[in-house]
């Protein structure tokens, strides 16, 4: 096992080095869990879910009545940035319905799912899900983490030295090309559930596929038909940029400039989620904004607890992790967001080296 220095503190490396996966395994956790338990913490909130996932269908249903209402004028701008934001609220909804947050069961689950992915925003649920749960099992490993494969951005001094294409490119001021880059996130989603659909490993690919097909047909149909070609052409450049820059916002914070791993050891489960996660501090505003996810250690520890469980979570979570003596790491947003430029930037140094001795 290897744990990366770029971003780990002493106490990080020693706390995932006291205890080797096979001894006590998950001791610390199933603790851990059985206080989540008697807490209620597990207990399913459909009266929750309901009002969330109403309020989601409401406001997408508003914002596309609002576009048609509107017609061929320059206010639809307005209308773009208010959907990316909308767009970002359902796939954060999509998130906790394929963590089974939402539904107990499996084919429900994947149902809505689908209906919210797929058809409601174009991205393919089962790509997004296979890619997620990968994230899931190996956070922030770089042999098994598809989320820091260096495709674009270097995640650790290791990769920046091996680096090449696009990665070895920009590597050197990804730092500052992070949000300038997350405005392609969206066209990104969209392209790549497309291509997945090509994978044999895909399930139900027609019904993905189908679902994909009229969401897109239906997206820029409306927006040729009640828009001008200029108009139309702004109007998805502003929309599809503001999404991606949105979700790429909600998950930046997550794991960016936290340790990361290398071969084939790793921690004990309760170490290797904690360890690889960062809370973000916040009120109620910075939960529905973030989805959640800003709780997201106890996220991890516990995927398929309901959202408006993990703020009581992280009171039961930050008080075992300090007794087990596992370095449990929460800042600000703003905070958050500089740990993660400050981390890309110095990974980046073998690459700005390496251009300054050519």
């Amino acid at each position: 096992m290897t744990i990366s220095t770029d971003a780990s503190p002493g106490p990080a490396a020693s706390a995932a080095r006291s205890r080797t996966p096979g001894s006590a395994a998950g001791s610390d956790y199933a603790r851990l869990s059985r206080r989540i338990a008697e807490a209620g913490l597990f207990e399913r909130r459909p009266g929750y879910y309901t009002a969330r996932l109403g309020t989601v269908i409401a406001l997408l249903a508003a914002g596309w009545a609002a576009f048609l209402a509107l017609g061929d004028r320059w206010w639809q701008l307005t209308v773009a940035a208010f959907l990316a934001l909308v767009f970002g609220q359902v796939a954060l909804a999509a998130h906790d319905l394929a963590h089974r947050q939402v539904f107990r069961r499996r084919r429900p689950s994947e149902t809505w799912g689908r209906l919210f992915a797929n058809l409601g925003i174009g991205m393919s649920y089962g790509w997004w899900m296979n890619k997620h749960t990968r994230h899931h099992a190996h956070p922030n490993h770089e042999e098994l983490d598809p989320d820091v494969a260096p495709d674009i951005l270097v995640w650790s001094t290791g990769q920046a030295r091996s680096s090449r294409g696009v990665a070895r490119l920009i590597g050197g001021h990804q730092a500052l090309l992070f949000f300038p880059l997350l405005t392609l996130e969206g066209l990104n989603l969209h392209v790549a559930s497309v291509r997945a659909l090509r994978s044999p490993a895909m399930k139900n690919r027609l019904l993905e596929g189908t679902l994909l097909l009229l969401h897109i047909a239906g997206y820029l149909t409306a927006l040729f038909l009640v828009l001008s070609p200029g108009k139309a052409v702004a109007f998805l450049a502003v929309h599809q940029a503001l999404f991606g820059v949105y979700l790429g916002c909600t998950f930046a914070p997550n794991h960016k400039g936290m340790p990361t791993f290398t071969g084939d050891e790793q921690p004990d489960f309760l170490r290797r989620q904690v360890l690889t996660s960062r809370n973000v501090r916040g009120g109620r505003l910075t939960d529905v904004l973030l989805g959640g996810l800003n709780h997201q250690i106890e996220h991890h520890l516990f995927p398929s607890m309901p959202t408006p469980h993990l703020r009581r979570a992280r009171v039961l979570v930050r008080a075992y992790c300090a007794e087990a003596g596992v370095p449990y790491h929460e800042t600000g947003l703003i905070r958050s967001y500089r740990e993660a430029l400050t981390h890309l930037h110095r990974v980046g140094e073998p690459i700005r080296r390496r251009r300054r001795a050519s």
